[in-house]
């Protein structure tokens, strides 16, 4: 039954993301605009070529976060584990930020494909920097690791912002996740790659859940940890590279998703992972479209509404690992 919630929620975030906005649309408009298109009515131009790229990209970004953030949070034993929390965003982000810079951003299909190596860089430091080489990932170990790092790709980008003025346009959208430009990202591509981790996601989903109950069980069961772990290192590659290619660092998506989708289906892995990519899809569209509404006309970047939601969750659930836990 709550899965069904869960369905009729998105459903009603999607139905509302193409609806809601500084033009409000009525809804025979959609049939219009799909089948007579008029290039000169306003109405079809605003829902086919700003509204549906938008939303397309929230579905790809929010998704794979989602997938991200339950996979990470999965393999480290983690409650605080999160793309954005653990640096990978930020990984991706500076590698695109540095590509445009030095490239321009004549072809935003070849500049996004910076992403994945900037997160796959990203999270092999943390995972290596919190321990998780020598199988001593513990929560706390991992969120100073992402801090860190953080700390230490924001000083690059500042860097490079100071030396190079003409960045400065492309770091105000880099900083903080948005929307807006979905229209100019490889919306495709990234969907492909999306789905691509998460078909790998839930092909090593067994495994993952025999790697939580500890690598001298796990071998037991025939579970090779190393592979585990580069598995679900290229599930996070992957995932969160389309996410932040689309729609660039957002905070705090893959901390909220993964509680909630356990949930609604309990501590099975497969499941999890399914209803974690729903719920990420929902909820940055919800943030995005509320972003559109609280101030407009002006507009609240999404992944500052999602900050503003998921600092608070972050905090909460911060209170409730204990110092030394490793899971």
């Amino acid at each position: 039954m709550r899965v069904v919630w869960v369905a009729v929620v998105f459903a009603v975030v999607v139905l509302a993301s193409l609806t809601i906005g500084e033009r409000s649309l009525p809804p025979q408009v959609y049939l219009d605009a799909l089948f007579n298109y008029d290039p000169r009515d306003p109405a079809h131009v605003t829902l086919l070529a700003i509204r549906i790229p938008r939303l397309v990209a929230g579905l790809i970004a929010g998704a794979a976060l989602g997938l991200a953030g339950t996979v990470m949070q999965a393999v480290t034993r983690n409650p605080l584990a999160d793309p954005g929390i653990l640096g990978v965003n930020a990984g991706a982000a500076f590698a695109l930020l540095l590509g445009t810079t030095l490239l321009g951003r004549a072809d935003e299909a070849i500049v996004a494909i910076l992403a994945f190596p900037g997160a796959a860089l990203a999270s092999a430091a943390v995972f290596a920097l919190g321990g998780g080489l020598r199988g001593d990932a513990g929560p706390v170990r991992l969120t100073l690791a992402g801090a860190a790092l953080n700390a230490l790709l924001l000083s690059l980008v500042t860097a490079i912002v100071l030396v190079r003025q003409e960045s400065l346009e492309v770091f105000r959208f880099w900083v903080a996740g948005s929307l807006t430009q979905a229209t100019t990202r490889p919306l495709p591509e990234m969907a492909l790659v999306a789905a691509l981790g998460g078909i790998l996601a839930l092909l090593i989903a067994p495994r993952v859940e025999a790697l939580a109950l500890g690598s001298a069980l796990s071998r037991g069961l025939g579970t090779r940890p190393g592979r585990v772990q580069a598995g679900a290192l290229t599930v996070v590659t992957l995932t969160t590279g389309a996410a932040v290619a689309v729609a660039g660092p957002i905070a705090f998506l893959g901390l909220m998703v993964p509680p909630l989708a356990r949930l609604v289906v309990g501590h099975n892995l497969r499941k999890e992972l399914a209803v974690a990519a729903l719920l990420g899809a929902a909820l940055l569209i919800f943030a995005d479209t509320l972003g559109r509404i609280l101030l407009a006309p002006q507009e609240i970047r999404a992944g500052i509404m999602t900050a503003l939601i998921g600092g608070p969750v972050f905090l909460w659930i911060a209170r409730q690992v204990r110092p030394g836990a490793s899971s």
